[in-house]
């Protein structure tokens, strides 16, 4: 005899928003500019956990024709005001939006033309 299915739900865990900090490697059509080596892109993007909001950015920065190479996460905006990170206004906006829309918000792009040691 077949088992009903139980009508209870797994609660579902929130969406939080992780600040994420993705540098990329060259491909052709990525959008850098002339002479680049690559570039660091930090991202806001949501999750029900940091590995989530990985997957998802890396997918996304993927399907726009770029090569993901390492992702660093500082953790949700609670963890980082926890760390004593100052966040701007406009960073709040930003992170607010990527929670209001589900999605992964590229902030900021910083080109790497190969001298940053020097």
């Amino acid at each position: 005899m077949a088992q009903a299915k139980s009508d209870k739900k797994t609660p579902k865990k929130p969406q939080q928003v992780y600040t994420l900090l993705v540098q990329i490697g060259r491909k052709d059509g990525d959008g850098l500019p002339e002479g680049a080596t690559g570039a660091a892109l930090m991202c806001f993007s949501s999750g029900v956990d940091e590995a989530e909001a990985v997957r998802e950015t890396v997918a996304l920065l993927k399907q726009a024709d770029t090569a993901p190479l390492d992702v660093t996460g500082y953790g949700t905006l609670a963890e980082r005001e926890a760390e004593g990170h100052e966040i701007s206004d406009d960073e709040r906006a930003l992170m607010q939006r990527a929670s209001d829309e589900n999605a992964v918000i590229v902030a900021q792009v910083t080109p790497f033309f190969g001298d940053e040691d020097a």
